[in-house]
């Protein structure tokens, strides 16, 4: 499955509600953009079929599900309207309590479907947001399972703040914007299975890296298999869309190292090093990205130029893994696992993420 980023509509966000004096609809107006409007687009309202007063779904072809499916479904879709599906109590958990720990800044949330007759799951009964009791039928449809005996919530979310989908004609790269904690950065190269995308995001947060920054070719971070498998880190780890341009921008701006996982080969004209724990520790104090190159042909020829190769070393004939299970391995040793993470006012924001013990 590909879901590359191709061409996504400009848009402004975050998104609040506020209700129209229309009764049929309610609108979302925009406050803030990271986005430059489309020439000729003077529009400031996106307006969804659901009135403010609807308390219940039970028909699949009701104008609102429809609109819900094109979430889950279309890339282009969700970054227009500047909304998400996130399906399941956990990640809506997950997400919510990561948005309390920012000193009460909007949780971002529009709307949460609940199962009928179902209790709003522990962890978000507290919430203060429009609940819409749906049947089983839509529930399943809008979820994309098969089964829905675990899945008793969905929440309408916005994209993040957090989240910058970069022109590739911007002039100034504000970098400090992007991750304000730099320190360790993963780059994706044309990750396209959503799965491994989301896998690596929720690694990149486990291991406190600062971010991950997504080059062309990527698969959307707020697809719904990414969403899954990420469980609500697409939410949380602060990312970037951009292109080598950016990137390069970001690696000159924080005098960072820029490393490249890549199989060990004979037939490769630069050195590979070997993944080591002496390795690991002479870059502790160094800014660093890790690049990670596609499922099926890995890092692109730009990435080999500019980056450091390194391989994870393997016995028998295997000459690579899956890309999640290696980043999963090159985050976790070049996180500087002996070194203590500093705690802080927020999970993001740390001395550079470490400290020497």
């Amino acid at each position: 499955m590909q879901c590359a980023y191709t061409s996504w509509v400009p848009i402004s966000y975050p998104l609040k509600l506020r209700v129209s004096t229309s009764p049929s609809t309610f609108s979302i107006s925009q406050t803030q953009t990271h986005f430059e409007k489309r020439p000729g687009d003077d529009s400031t309202d996106v307006q969804l079929p659901l009135p403010s007063h609807v308390k219940s779904i039970t028909s699949t072809s009701n104008p609102f599900v429809k609109h819900c499916l094109k979430l889950r479904h279309s890339s282009s879709y969700r970054h227009s309207h500047g909304s998400v599906l996130v399906v399941g109590a956990t990640p809506i958990r997950e997400i919510y309590r990561f948005q309390e720990s920012l000193h009460g800044k909007d949780l971002g949330m529009d709307c949460l479907l609940l199962l009928d007759k179902a209790e709003v799951p522990e962890g978000i009964d507290d919430l203060s947001v429009h609940i819409v009791r749906v049947s089983s039928v839509v529930m399943k449809k809008l979820s994309g399972v098969q089964s829905i005996k675990s899945i008793e919530a969905i929440a309408l979310m916005r994209i993040p703040t957090s989240f910058f989908n970069l022109d590739g004609d911007q002039e100034k790269a504000d970098c400090q914007r992007w991750f304000p904690s730099p320190h360790r950065i993963l780059v994706l190269d044309e990750i396209q299975d959503p799965g491994n995308l989301g896998t690596l995001l929720r690694s990149a947060l486990a291991f406190r890296w600062g971010g991950a920054f997504l080059l062309p070719g990527c698969c959307d971070p707020f697809n719904e298999k990414a969403l899954r498998a990420s469980r609500g880190a697409s939410f949380q780890l602060p990312i970037v869309s951009g292109s080598w341009i950016h990137l390069e921008a970001l690696i000159n701006e924080f005098q960072m190292k820029a490393l490249a996982g890549h199989p060990e080969s004979t037939g490769e004209s630069k050195t590979v090093s070997q993944l080591s724990q002496g390795l690991a520790d002479s870059l502790v104090d160094f800014p660093l990205c890790l690049v990670l190159g596609s499922e099926g042909s890995g890092l692109s020829e730009k990435s080999r130029q500019v980056c450091e190769l390194v391989s994870i070393p393997m016995a028998g004939e295997f000459e690579s893994l899956n890309v999640s299970v290696a980043g999963g391995i090159f985050m976790y040793m070049l996180s500087a696992q002996d070194l203590v993470i500093c705690q802080s006012d927020s999970p993001l924001e740390t001395n550079h993420g470490f400290q020497h013990v």
